[in-house]
């Protein structure tokens, strides 16, 4: 091998070396870019999965297997659509049902219809499995306290006399639609035969715009349905913030166009608040 040959074959690995180098450096660059776009994801992953929760039910598991069509030159395509796997519909605990494509950080193939589960608040995202909440001795001891808190004040009032205790005044009962608490309400009210109140959702928003001057147009059925999930407090300042719109037109009588602003208006807030 001459001189020449040499200094060819040294230019020539220098160039393969500075090749190499150079896609060791791009390399490196992509290789941090990853870490990176990972740091971030598993920073929105914690921030999704801040407590609380909110609770779903799961409705249904969908298996998504769509065919394979031939697609002309240039048509759009919905990948939306060509997406295979597990879709799941769930119920929260807003009263809001909701198709999810992409079910979460648990394992669609480890859910089943009826599961609880905990969904992030704002893309309803399936973060965690939840423990059944039913538990015989659970509702027992319910029933129970439900009884001496109601129930025995009225039969035994003369008990209470006699020991200076004071019985409780009431009992506040919360959950879905269909557990049972008017049932149980109505079981108390029947040894007794005390009588019975029902109040409507229409009647809630009533108590506390009875005292305004109301147009014949407000239906407070439908009002009472976009207030479903609002407490005293928030039904309250729905009727405030619709009396400040009716005194800012210059009108006399609140009208249902008013409560419906007030409701958005105190929807806004609680959303801030979240």
């Amino acid at each position: 091998m001459t001189t020449d040959d040499i200094v060819r074959a040294s230019r020539l690995l220098d160039n393969e070396i500075r090749v190499l180098k150079e896609e060791l450096q791009r390399t490196n660059l992509e290789l941090d870019s990853y870490k990176e776009k990972i740091k971030e994801n598993q920073e929105k992953i914690k921030l999704n999965k801040l407590l609380p929760y909110l609770v779903g039910n799961i409705v249904e598991i969908l298996e998504m297997n769509p065919k394979d069509e031939a697609e002309e030159d240039g048509a759009n395509i919905d990948l939306y659509s060509q997406r295979k796997g597990k879709c799941v519909v769930l119920k929260t605990s807003t009263r809001q049902t909701i198709f999810l494509l992409v079910v979460g950080l648990v394992d669609p193939d480890t859910l089943k219809p009826g599961d609880l589960v905990g969904v992030n608040k704002d893309r309803y995202l399936i973060l965690d499995t939840l423990p059944s909440e039913y538990d015989s001795r659970v509702k027992a001891m319910e029933i129970q306290e439900l009884v001496e808190a109601i129930v025995l004040p009225m039969m035994h009032k003369e008990q209470f006399q006699k020991l200076g205790v004071r019985p409780p005044k009431g009992v506040l009962s919360y959950g879905l639609p269909g557990t049972g608490k008017t049932l149980m309400a109505r079981a108390c009210a029947a040894p007794k035969n005390a009588t019975f109140l029902k109040l409507a959702g229409p009647q809630l928003v009533q108590i506390h715009s009875r005292k305004m001057t109301v147009h014949l147009d407000v239906n407070f059925e439908e009002l009472a349905r976009s207030t479903d999930d609002f407490n005293g407090a928030q039904l309250k300042a729905v009727c405030v913030e619709a009396g400040m719109l009716a005194l800012r037109r210059d009108v006399t009588e609140v009208n249902h166009e008013d409560f419906n602003e007030g409701i958005i208006q105190v929807q806004a807030i609680r959303r801030k608040q979240a």
